[in-house]
């Protein structure tokens, strides 16, 4: 049941007894992988298990590129002579600015393949931030809508190389059981995107990163429904609770914040640790994944309020609302590139 899987009691017990497996018996030689926020934490690591598994081309796709290339030379001498030359490439990815949302996918769109999207950037700042160009909440512009347009910028370049490859692209995000955990209350007569902006008492960055996680949850259900499994298989994962991520780093600066973090050493997971659960869903879940949510390693329900009549409606307005805010790149048209 939705409710229960949602339960936090739920959450601690899995994340205290369940030991996730590395992936195994799987060759990932000639394929080649994107994976977003990828210079540390969850990224990094899935990025470095990937290239265990054999993968002939990683695209390292970062914010800050000197960061970026030191990730790569971490995962380069951890695989050398093993790796060819070439096969990590440092790409620029601002999710602050819609036009390196767009150069970046534009670039993506000369691979010959791509067989993996691993979209796992995100933060958690320590104080409430606006975005410089869009005005929107930094939590909600970079965790959802930036990520949103990535995803449906790169179907033109899934769709040109899946004559390469034998099986669909698998898309995987990096979600959260904090999706089912948000107190957001949705008002189908006030815009959700400018309720999600406006001045708030008690605002709560984790509260809010929540927020963005369900945000998520429903667009993965809405992309699914609009693009077939046959050329992306699109599912959500969560790496449980991380201690050694930079996802909360900010946060990790403040009083509270270094006694939550000393907290986390000893009952949450490492970033290796976690990623195994990443690359499990795209690596050992198929079709049978589209569109849903997997948390340690199992398929289970989304956020409940996505099986209620309620959020039906809210994941209509959402959609809705999601492709007003991406008008400028069409992203009907781009949708429709699947089915052509």
């Amino acid at each position: 049941m939705p409710d229960k899987q949602a339960g936090i009691l739920y959450f601690l017990r899995h994340q205290l007894c369940f030991k996730p497996e590395p992936v195994t018996g799987v060759n990932l030689n000639g394929k080649t992988a994107i994976v977003t926020g990828s210079n540390c934490g969850i990224g990094l690591e899935t990025s470095r298990q990937l290239l265990d598994l054999g993968l002939s081309k990683l695209i390292l796709a970062v914010r800050n590129e000197d960061k970026g290339k030191a990730a790569a030379r971490d995962l380069a001498a951890d695989h050398n002579p093993a790796l060819k030359d070439g096969a990590i490439e440092v790409w620029k990815l601002d999710l602050d600015f819609y036009d390196s949302v767009a150069s970046f996918a534009g670039r993506a769109k000369s691979l010959t393949r791509l067989d993996f999207v691993f979209l796992n950037a995100g933060l958690v700042p320590a104080k409430r931030v606006f975005n410089q160009q869009t005005k929107h909440d930094e939590i909600i512009q970079v965790n959802y809508l930036s990520t949103a347009l990535l995803a449906i910028f790169l179907l033109p370049a899934i769709k040109a190389a899946r004559p390469n490859q034998p099986a669909p692209t698998r898309m995987t995000l990096t979600s959260s059981e904090g999706a089912g955990w948000s107190r957001f209350k949705f008002n189908p007569n006030t815009s959700i995107l400018e309720a999600l902006d406006a001045p708030a008492k008690g605002y709560d960055t984790t509260a809010h990163m929540f927020t963005s996680k369900l945000l998520g949850q429903f667009f993965i259900a809405g992309l699914a429904k609009r693009v077939p499994s046959s050329l992306v298989i699109i599912n959500g994962a969560s790496p449980g609770s991380i201690h050694d991520s930079q996802f909360n780093r900010e946060i990790d600066q403040t009083f509270t914040g270094a006694i939550a973090k000393k907290v986390l050493r000893r009952v949450a997971n490492s970033a290796a640790v976690g990623a195994h659960m990443i690359t499990d869903a795209a690596l050992k879940h198929g079709e049978e994944s589209h569109g849903q949510f997997l948390s340690f390693q199992k398929m289970v329900p989304m956020a409940p309020i996505l099986y209620t009549d309620e959020g039906k409606k809210v994941g209509e307005k959402l959609w809705q609302e999601t492709m007003e805010e991406l008008a400028f790149a069409n992203p009907e048209k781009l949708l429709s590139v699947a089915f052509e």
